[in-house]
């Protein structure tokens, strides 16, 4: 059985066992993040006009869906304090130790359910950043995080569970569950191929631009040549180019798709994929979010019935946007150092978790060996 918040007094005891524990002087609480304003007002008058341009920078150092899950990860941390009597400030090694147990235990959720490891490092690096953003740094190489977090990883690890690759022939079989003859059957159709293509991630599906420099929110942008189409994208070690070539013929080939598309949206300038409404008709201006491109990836694959030997509900927590991924990374019968390069991977090791159906035993170093 899971401990609960009852049983925080052992949870307590044995993180002091591991280092002595001493009552530290009374705390004083440090004040919260300083807001924009309280910023601009401690500078010089002629210093304030750059505040809105290092806030922008500061911002732009990560993504939106980051710093969504870092401000939500503190305002669990410092609630979990709240409720446990302790302080939020300074830093106390031991009291994210605590924290962090609480999180694998299932003890720091309202239902009990422990959570995973993955989520357990990511809520530390979300307790690291928000602490130094108030000039207050944690050491996560203190051995009361350390130790309870390399614990955690050896009793609740579990390998990655992968979404299944759409080969060709699932996608081939997608496509045609689409409606041609609305613009957002086209649309759809388009981000498929595109994605599959050029083994894009769902963020750099949506995020694309008709062209450069077109809006703030943009992750890249497309060029349309005789031979194919450039797909530059900024990715988090900076930017890189995607070729996408023609398919053998003109229903596969996502260069039509995508000159079809911006033709008969009339898309000429700005986000690439937008909402279309009036029953498939009209097409706005709002760009598309990444979770459009997970639903529909799911959609049309149930809808093409994509490993139908399973049931329903096993089938749609089977695919999401990084099929697109996997599956150019299984089917691509070329050499692994063009789909690593297709990917954006800085190794080759990276890229073969995304080969679902490589041939794992050619090379056999045990008849090299002489055996």
């Amino acid at each position: 059985m899971n401990p609960g918040e009852d049983d925080l007094p052992d949870i307590i005891d044995v993180v002091r066992e591991m280092g002595r524990y001493t009552v530290e002087p009374e705390k004083v609480p440090s004040p919260p993040l300083p807001t924009h304003a309280q910023e601009r007002d401690r500078l010089p008058s002629h210093l304030k006009g750059l505040t809105d341009r290092a806030r922008g920078y500061v911002e732009a150092a990560s993504s939106a869906n980051t710093r969504r899950a870092y401000a939500s990860d503190w305002r669990h941390f410092t609630s979990w304090c709240r409720r446990q009597g302790l302080e939020t400030f300074p830093p106390d090694p031991e009291v994210v130790g605590l924290y962090i147990t609480a999180r694998a235990s299932g003890a720091a959720t309202g239902d009990k359910k422990p959570n995973s490891v993955s989520t357990i490092e990511r809520c530390l690096s979300s307790l690291t950043w928000n602490y130094s953003q108030r000039g207050q740094p944690l050491d996560r190489k203190d051995r009361h995080i350390a130790t309870v977090m390399a614990g955690i990883r050896n009793t609740h690890a579990k390998p990655p569970v992968q979404k299944e690759a759409i080969l060709p022939g699932d996608l081939l079989a997608m496509l045609e569950t689409l409606d041609r003859g609305t613009l957002r059957g086209l649309r759809d159709r388009t981000m498929l191929l595109l994605g599959f293509a050029g083994g894009l991630r769902r963020s750099e599906i949506v995020g694309l631009d008709v062209g450069r420099d077109q809006t703030e929110d943009s992750s890249g942008w497309i060029e349309v040549f005789d031979k194919g189409m450039l797909v530059t994208l900024r990715g988090k070690t900076g930017w890189r180019e995607v070729e996408i070539g023609h398919g053998s013929s003109d229903t596969t080939c996502p260069v039509v798709a995508l000159q079809t598309w911006l033709k008969l949206a009339r898309i000429a300038h700005g986000p690439l994929f937008r909402r279309v409404t009036g029953h498939g008709k009209a097409v706005g201006a709002e760009r598309l979010n990444g979770q459009e491109v997970a639903r529909l990836v799911k959609r049309a694959a149930l809808a093409a019935g994509v490993r139908g030997d399973l049931s329903e509900g096993e089938r749609g927590k089977k695919f999401a946007g990084h099929s697109l991924r996997a599956g150019l990374a299984s089917s691509a019968e070329v050499d692994e150092r063009y789909v690593q390069k297709q990917l954006g991977h800085a190794s080759a090791e990276m890229t073969r978790k995304y080969q679902r159906r490589r041939d794992r035993f050619r090379v056999n170093l045990t008849r090299a060996s002489g055996l």
